[in-house]
C-alpha cells in the first residue's frame, strides 16, 4: 500500500473512532443498566469495535513515514489499548469469569474469529531506546560469560574396572563381526539368483507383458482420477489451487515495500531530530529574549491586578505547584489568590477529610445506584485529545507537495516554543520572585511577609520525613548485579518462542451453551487472548502500564503439558521482558538466611525494575504455599519466600514494568487464601479441545518434517487424542516423526495408526482431575462470584414462575 492509502485508511479509523467517543460520552449521561446481561452485550460490542481499531492503526503506525503522524499515531494507538485494557476488566467484574465467548457479536458484526485476534504491535521490540538495547547486550555477554566459563570446567570421567572395559570392547567387535556375515549372505543369495535364472518361454513372455499391462493401465487410471477430482474440489472451493501456495509477486512486492517503509521511517526520524535540534536554536537566538520580556510583563500586569483588586501584592507561586504557569491560567487575580491561600489552608485538612469522602462515597453508591455504571475512563480523554489534534492539523490538511512525507518545520516550531516556555520560565521566576520581594518591602513594609516565609519553610520541612527504603546495594554497579544473578541461575535467558506458536483454535459456540446453561470450555485460543491482555500489552507500553488497571501477578494453572511455561517465555520473547526465576527448586541452598533471602529479592527486584520489562517466573508456585510440606521438599524450603515476597508485591508500582507470573499443576496442595492474595490473576488452562487438537497435529506434524496427506486421518487422531495435552502430543510426534521416518514418506507416507502405540504408553488427563481443578477454581474469590451471580440468576427465575402461578391461580 502507498502512504496516500494508509492516509485514507487512518481517516476512516478516525472518524469510527469519534463515533465511539460520542457513544461512550453521550451529552446526557446514560441510566444505569439492571440487566446483567444486556450491559455485557454492550461493553462487549465497544470491546470488539476498539479491537478493530486497534488492529488496523498498529498496521498504519507500522507503515506510516512521516515522523509527526507517527507521534499521533502512537499516542491514539496507547489510548487505544489502554481502553481496550479497561474494557476487558469491565468485562471480568460484570460477568465474574476471565474467558469471554463473542460469537455472536461476531455474526452480529459481520466479523470472522481471526478479527478477534490480539495483535502484538511491532514496536514493543523495534522501538526500544538506545539504554535498552545496551543493557540488553550487556545482559547477553554475561550470559556468555557464564556459559563459557561452565564450558571449561573439566570433565569428570568416570572409572571403569577392566572388565567392564573388556565387557564393552567384546559387544562391539561381535556387532561389526554381524554385520560382516549379512553382508555376505546377501551376495551370495543375489548370486544364486543370477545363475538359477532361465530362458524364458513365448508363453511366459505374453503373461510377463498382461501383468505389466494391468499394472501400468491401472497405475494411468489412478493417476488420472485423482487428478480429475483435485480439478473438482479445487473447482468446488474445497481445495486451494497449488499456483496460489507459493507467494505470488503482489506478495512479494508488498512485502519489500514494508522493508523500503521501515527504511525510510529511519532516515526521516533522523532528519526530524536534526530539525528540531536546529529550530529549537533558531528559536532562542530569535524569539527567547523576547519571550522572556514578555513573560515578565504579563506577570508584573499580574502583580498589579492583583493590588488592585485586594489592597496586597500577592504571594508568588511556588516551583513545586508550577511557579508563574499558574498565573497563566484563565482566572482573575482575586481568584488566584485565594486559590494558593487555598491550597496552604487545606493540607493539613485533607487527610481526615479523604477518609469521610471514603466512607460517604461507599454507603452513597450503595443507596443510589441501583443498576450498572460503565467504571471511569483513564484512556477516554487521551484519545479525545488525540482525536482533536486530528482534526486540527491533519484532516483537512493540505499534502500533495509534501509526496516523501517529511516532517513539517512550522509544527516544529509550534510545538518548541513550548518547550522554550518552559526552559526559559524558571529564570523568569527566579527574576520576578526577587523583583516582587522588592516591590514588598517598598509599599507594604508593615504587613510581616517574613513570618508568612517562616511559616512556608516550617511545612515544607515536615514534608521530609516520609522514611524511604535502604537501598542493600547501593555501592555495587547494575552490571555486578546481573553478573551475580545469571551466575546463581536467578537471571535466565528465555527460549526463543512466539505467542503465535501456542496454538488453538476459537470456541465457536461458547454463547450457545451459556444460553442454555452450559458452562462452556475456554479453548487454548482464548488462553492466549487473554494472556496476551493481561502480560503483554501492559509490558510493552509503558504510558499503558502506569494508566491501565495494574496487575502485579498471574497464576497459570492446568494439567501438565498445557503449555503453562512455555507462555512464560512466550511473553518474555515479545516484550524483550528479562526473566528471573525464583523457583522454589531454583532458590534452594542459594542465598541461605534471612540476610541472604532479603539481599536475593532486593537485588532481583532492583534489577527488574531497572532493566524493563521483567517477568519473575515462580515454578511450582504451590510449594510456596503448602499446607503441609511433604517430606521429599523439607530440603529445599519451598515456604521460605511466602512472607517476604508480597511485601516485595506490594512495592511494585504502575511505573515499574515487572510482572510476576506463577505456575502450578497441583493447585490444590497449597492454601487458597495466601496464594489469592498474592495472585490477583488466576487462568485455568484446559486441555485442548477437539479443534485445538486437529490444529496442533497437523501444525507439530508439519514442523518435525511430516508431511500430511489423505492417508493421514487427522480427524480420527483428533478424536483418539481425546484427554491427552499439547506436551503428550509434542512427544508423540517426536518419537515417531523421526529423520528416517521422514525419508521414508515419499514410498510410505504417514498414518495415523502409528501415533496410536506411543500415545497410548502415555497417561491422559483424567476427568477427575479436570473436574477437581475445575472445583478449585470456583473457590477462589472469582469463581465464588460467579457462582453467587449463577445462582442469583436461578432464584429470580424461580421467583418468576411462583409469581406466575399465583396469577393463574387466582384467575
Amino acid at each position: 500500500m502507498s502512504q496516500r492509502a494508509y492516509n485514507e485508511l487512518w481517516a476512516d479509523l478516525q472518524l469510527e473512532l469519534s463515533r465511539l467517543l460520542e457513544e461512550e460520552l453521550p451529552d446526557e449521561p446514560l441510566r444505569p443498566e439492571k440487566d446483567r446481561v444486556v450491559f455485557f452485550q454492550r461493553v462487549a460490542i465497544f470491546y470488539v469495535r476498539y479491537l478493530q481499531i486497534f488492529r488496523k492503526l498498529e498496521e498504519i503506525y507500522d507503515q506510516v513515514v512521516h515522523p509527526q503522524k507517527r507521534r499521533l499515531i502512537r499516542a491514539i494507538l496507547d489510548g487505544v489499548i489502554g481502553r481496550l485494557l479497561e474494557l476487558k476488566n469491565e468485562m471480568v467484574e460484570k460477568e465474574f469469569s476471565e474467558y469471554h465467548y463473542m460469537d455472536d457479536i461476531l455474526y452480529d458484526l459481520n466479523l470472522i474469529p481471526a478479527d478477534l485476534e490480539i495483535p502484538i504491535p511491532r514496536y514493543f521490540i523495534t522501538e526500544c531506546s538506545k539504554e535498552f538495547h545496551e543493557r540488553k547486550a550487556m545482559l547477553t555477554d554475561i550470559l556468555k560469560m557464564v556459559e563459557v566459563s561452565e564450558r571449561l570446567e573439566p570433565l569428570m570421567v568416570e572409572e571403569m574396572s577392566p572388565e567392564e572395559a573388556i565387557k564393552i570392547i567384546q559387544i562391539a567387535e561381535r556387532a561389526r563381526q554381524g554385520r560382516l556375515r549379512a553382508k555376505l549372505n546377501e551376495e551370495s543369495r543375489n548370486m544364486n539368483r543370477m545363475y538359477k535364472t532361465k530362458d524364458p518361454g513365448a508363453a511366459d513372455i505374453e503373461s510377463a507383458a498382461i501383468c505389466i499391462q494391468k499394472v501400468w493401465r491401472g497405475y494411468v487410471q489412478r493417476k488420472r482420477t485423482k487428478i480429475d477430482r483435485e480439478e473438482e474440489m479445487i473447482f468446488l472451493g474445497m481445495a486451494m489451487d497449488p499456483k496460489y501456495k507459493v507467494p505470488s509477486s503482489a506478495e512479494i512486492g508488498a512485502r519489500a515495500t514494508e522493508v523500503f517503509n521501515w527504511n525510510r521511517q529511519q532516515e526521516h526520524e533522523e532528519d526530524y531530530q536534526k530539525a528540531i535540534v536546529a529550530i529549537t536554536k533558531q528559536l532562542l537566538d530569535v524569539e527567547g529574549h523576547d519571550m522572556s520580556n514578555t513573560m515578565k510583563d504579563q506577570i508584573r500586569q499580574w502583580f498589579i491586578e492583583c493590588r488592585d483588586a485586594t489592597g496586597s501584592f500577592p504571594d508568588y507561586p511556588d516551583e513545586e505547584d508550577g511557579g508563574s504557569a499558574l498565573i497563566f491560567v484563565e482566572k482573575n487575580p482575586k481568584q488566584l489568590k485565594e486559590e494558593i491561600a487555598a491550597k496552604e489552608e487545606d493540607d493539613s485538612k485533607n487527610k481526615p477529610k479523604k477518609k469521610e469522602e471514603k466512607k460517604k462515597g461507599k454507603t452513597d453508591t450503595e443507596e443510589e445506584e441501583e443498576g450498572l455504571k460503565m467504571l471511569p475512563s483513564a484512556f477516554l480523554s487521551d484519545l479525545e485529545v488525540g482525536n482533536k489534534t486530528y482534526e486540527d492539523f491533519w484532516q483537512n490538511r493540505n499534502e500533495s507537495k509534501n509526496f516523501v512525507q517529511h516532517h513539517d518545520p512550522e509544527l516544529i516550531k509550534e510545538e518548541m516554543r513550548k518547550v522554550i516556555e518552559a526552559e526559559i520560565r524558571p529564570q523568569v521566576d527566579v527574576q520576578m520572585r526577587q523583583e516582587l520581594a522588592e516591590w514588598k518591602l517598598a509599599v507594604d513594609k508593615d504587613k510581616g511577609g517574613k513570618a508568612k516565609g517562616n511559616a512556608k519553610k516550617t511545612k515544607g520541612s515536615k514534608g521530609g520525613k516520609n522514611k524511604k527504603d535502604k537501598d542493600l546495594t547501593a555501592d555495587r554497579t547494575l552490571e555486578s548485579l546481573c553478573q551475580e544473578l545469571v551466575e546463581q541461575g536467578l537471571l535466565k535467558k528465555p527460549n526463543n518462542v512466539a505467542l503465535q506458536d501456542y496454538l488453538g483454535d476459537y470456541s465457536y459456540i461458547g454463547s450457545k451453551l451459556m444460553e442454555n446453561g452450559i458452562e462452556p470450555t475456554p479453548s487454548l485460543s482464548d488462553v492466549r487472548q487473554v494472556l496476551t491482555l493481561y502480560g503483554i500489552l501492559p509490558l510493552g507500553s509503558q504510558v499503558v502500564h502506569e494508566k491501565a488497571p495494574l496487575i502485579k501477578a498471574i497464576l497459570l494453572t492446568g494439567p501438565t503439558g498445557v503449555g503453562k511455561k512455555m507462555l512464560v517465555h512466550a511473553i518474555c520473547q515479545e516484550t524483550g521482558a528479562n526473566l528471573f526465576d525464583l523457583s522454589p527448586l531454583n532458590t534452594a541452598g542459594k542465598y541461605p538466611g534471612k540476610s541472604g533471602l532479603a539481599m536475593m529479592l532486593h537485588m532481583v527486584f532492583k534489577v527488574a525494575r531497572l532493566l524493563p520489562p521483567s517477568v519473575i517466573w515462580i515454578g511450582d508456585a504451590e510449594k510456596m504455599f503448602y499446607k503441609k510440606v511433604p517430606k521429599k521438599d523439607k530440603e529445599l524450603e519451598p515456604k521460605r519466600l511466602k512472607k517476604d515476597l508480597p511485601k516485595s508485591l506490594k512495592l511494585i508500582k504502575g511505573e515499574d514494568r515487572v510482572l510476576i507470573v506463577g505456575t502450578t499443576r497441583d493447585p490444590l496442595s497449597a492454601d487458597i487464601k495466601s496464594l489469592c492474595k498474592t495472585y490477583s490473576k488466576i487462568l485455568l488452562i484446559p486441555k485442548p479441545n477437539y479443534g485445538s487438537r486437529c490444529i496442533l497435529w497437523k501444525q507439530l506434524i508439519t514442523k518435525q518434517g511430516g508431511e500430511v496427506t489423505k492417508a493421514l486421518d487427522l480427524s480420527s487422531l483428533a478424536h483418539i487424542s481425546d484427554g491427552y495435552t499439547p506436551g503428550h502430543m509434542v512427544q508423540v510426534v517426536q518419537s515417531v516423526v523421526t529423520k528416517r521416518r521422514v525419508l521414508q514418506q515419499a514410498k510410505r507416507p504417514l498414518t495415523a495408526s502409528e501415533f496410536v502405540p506411543p500415545l497410548a504408553k502415555i497417561d491422559p488427563v483424567l476427568k477427575g482431575e479436570e473436574e477437581a481443578l475445575k472445583n478449585w477454581y470456583a473457590k477462589t474469590p472469582l469463581g465464588k462470584k460467579r457462582i453467587k451471580a449463577a445462582s442469583g440468576k436461578e432464584e429470580e427465575a424461580t421467583d418468576k414462575k411462583k409469581n406466575a402461578k399465583k396469577k393463574k391461580g387466582k384467575k
